[in-house]
């Protein structure tokens, strides 16, 4: 079975990209996408990204081949809810 991983991801107003606030892997990943849901930021399953963004450190740009993925994921986000509060889950 292969274990679960998750990414946060901030992307503050004026960054060139957004940066890696925490990574993990297994039981500490369920804790990370549990806080987000607790929290009210948005969650999004796709396996291919966090593949690759969570072989970056933290506090790192994410790498600029996810740049154009992510744009669309943060622009379907903002879309949903001008907050950037909607959920969407693939």
């Amino acid at each position: 079975m292969k274990k679960r991983k998750a990414v946060a991801l901030k992307y503050p107003e004026g960054a060139d990209a957004p940066f890696i606030t925490a990574s993990a892997q297994g039981n500490a990943a369920e804790r990370i996408k549990a806080i987000a849901e607790e929290n009210d930021v948005p969650v999004i399953i796709n396996d291919d990204l966090v593949q690759v963004i969570s072989l970056q450190e933290t506090g790192s740009c994410v790498p600029e081949e996810t740049w154009t993925v992510l744009a669309k994921i943060f622009a379907f986000i903002i879309q949903v809810d001008g907050r950037g509060n909607g959920f969407y889950k693939n």
